[in-house]
């Protein structure tokens, strides 16, 4: 039998509902916050959680005294998953796209380079079956199986690339590509140059052939950023 996901704890649920409130603006920077109020319906000890969760992502200040300072935007962590995916549910989002698709061209190309230096033989293994994967179900490509799919493949990229920053950029490009498919932003049917581009990073990394890798993820995020613009009617 199938185990059911664990319901989400309090803390969970509050930040859930805050953090989102925060990030797209209800809570504008510099307002304060009453921890029992932020518990209300709940335990006092899961809003002081909540709110040690919410500090951690930079979203809100404990000032001695005055209370649960709601923090500005520059002080966020950008780069958190739960920041990411609430910018893209809120009225930020076409501000979040365009930063996620500066920060993928930045990087993803250059460690697509990388890779075909640096990347173990599993690591090739697995971009090759992913590429088959995104291949097999690309005529579903706003369903679960292709995301997973595209998920690996880019985590194991940056992970091939032998370069522990970028690394640990995955959880960002998981909660882009995520983000393209729970806001329709991602086609039923995937661009079939798309997924050839795929094909050419995963099997250049897999010979060893660095500028070719490079030019293709470079295609790969190009056309990722003009999707996503024609999606949101940009």
């Amino acid at each position: 039998m199938t185990q059911r996901p664990a319901p989400p704890s309090l803390h969970d649920v509050l930040v859930e509902r805050v953090g989102a409130a925060i990030v797209q603006g209800q809570h504008p920077a510099g307002s304060r916050l009453i921890t029992a109020e932020l518990a209300e319906g709940s335990s006092r000890g899961a809003g002081r959680e909540a709110v040690r969760v919410l500090q951690s992502l930079g979203l809100v200040r404990v000032r001695r005294k005055t209370g649960v300072e709601v923090q500005p935007p520059s002080e966020w962590n950008v780069h958190a998953p739960e920041v990411i995916r609430w910018r893209l549910a809120g009225p930020g989002r076409d501000a979040q796209l365009r930063e996620l698709s500066q920060l993928r061209g930045a990087i993803e190309p250059l460690a697509a380079r990388l890779a075909a230096d640096h990347a173990s033989e599993d690591h090739r293994r697995d971009l090759v079956a992913a590429v088959m994967d995104m291949a097999r179900t690309e005529h579903d490509a706003d369903g679960a199986v292709y995301l997973s799919a595209d998920v690996r493949f880019h985590r194991t990229l940056l992970a091939a690339s032998g370069n522990a920053m970028f690394a640990a950029l995955g959880s960002v490009v998981e909660a882009v590509l995520t983000g393209r498919t729970r806001h329709d932003l991602m086609p039923h049917d995937a661009n079939p140059l798309a997924v050839r581009w795929h094909q050419d990073v995963a099997f250049a990394i897999a010979g060893g052939r660095p500028g070719e890798a490079e030019a293709a993820m470079g295609l790969i995020v190009a056309e990722a950023d003009d999707a996503m613009r024609a999606a949101a009617g940009h």
